[in-house]
C-alpha cells in the first residue's frame, strides 16, 4: 500500500520495453515485511506496468522478466526453469532446466546467458521444487554462467566458478571487448591502476605501422 523499507513482496524483477516500463516479477502479493517467504513455492507473480494488473500467478520466485526477439522470457528460480510466456494464456512455458538457482538473463543472438547459483544456508531456498529436481536429475547445483540455445532448450556451454564466488544476481554482456577485467573496492588495486590516453601522434604512428 506505500513505499516503505521492508521487503514485503521482494520485488525482484524488471523489463524494459525500449524506454518503457512493461513486466515487473514479485515472489509474492505480499503487503507485510518479509511476507513474500510465505510464498516462494507458488506465490510468485507477474505484472503488466502500465495497466498494474497480474497476467501470470502461480510462480515460484520468478525473476529476470526480458523481451526479446518479440517474446517475453523469464526464469522461475525456485524450479530453475527457463523459458517464455504466454501473455494471452497467462502461462509461463519452460524451454530448459538449469542445475542451480538461476538469476540474470542477457541475449546474444540466438542464444541466452543465464547466471546460476549455490543455495545459500537459510529457509530462502528451503523446501522448493528446484531442490527435489536436482535430485531427481542427479545433480548437484553449482555456481556458473550457462549459455542456452534459444532454438532447442539445449544447454551448450558453461563457465563453472569456484572459490569465494557463491551466487551470482545479474549477467550482462559487453560486446566487443577482448580482455575484460574487474576491479575490486577491498584492496588499493582500483588506486594504482591507470589506463592513460592514447595520444593523437601515438595513434597516428601506430596506424601507419
Amino acid at each position: 500500500d506505500r513505499i516503505a523499507a521492508e521487503d514485503r513482496c521482494h520485488l525482484n524483477g524488471l523489463a524494459m520495453d525500449g524506454n518503457d516500463l512493461r513486466y515487473a516479477t514479485c515472489v509474492g502479493k505480499s503487503n507485510v515485511s518479509d511476507g513474500w517467504r510465505d510464498h516462494r513455492q507458488s506465490g510468485g507473480i507477474l505484472i503488466d506496468i502500465p495497466t498494474n494488473e497480474t497476467i501470470v500467478g502461480g510462480l515460484s520466485m520468478p525473476h529476470s522478466p526480458r523481451l526479446y526477439d518479440g517474446r517475453l522470457w523469464m526464469i522461475q528460480s525456485g524450479t530453475g526453469e527457463f523459458g517464455t510466456v504466454d501473455l494471452n494464456a497467462g502461462k509461463f512455458e519452460p524451454v530448459c532446466f538449469l542445475p542451480g538457482f538461476a538469476r540474470g538473463l542477457s541475449f546474444v543472438g540466438h542464444h541466452a546467458v543465464i547466471g546460476i547459483s549455490l543455495p545459500r544456508d537459510n529457509s530462502s531456498f528451503n523446501d522448493l521444487a528446484l531442490n527435489e529436481r536436482l535430485e531427481q536429475e542427479g545433480a548437484s547445483p553449482k555456481c556458473a554462467i550457462c549459455v542456452v540455445n534459444l532454438k532447442t532448450g539445449d544447454f551448450e556451454h558453461q563457465l563453472t566458478i569456484e572459490g569465494a564466488v557463491s551466487e551470482l544476481y545479474d549477467v550482462a554482456l559487453l560486446p566487443n571487448i577482448i580482455r575484460p577485467a574487474a576491479l575490486g573496492f577491498k584492496s588499493d588495486e582500483i588506486s594504482h591502476t591507470i589506463r592513460p590516453e592514447l595520444s593523437e601522434t601515438l595513434g597516428a604512428d601506430l596506424d601507419r605501422s
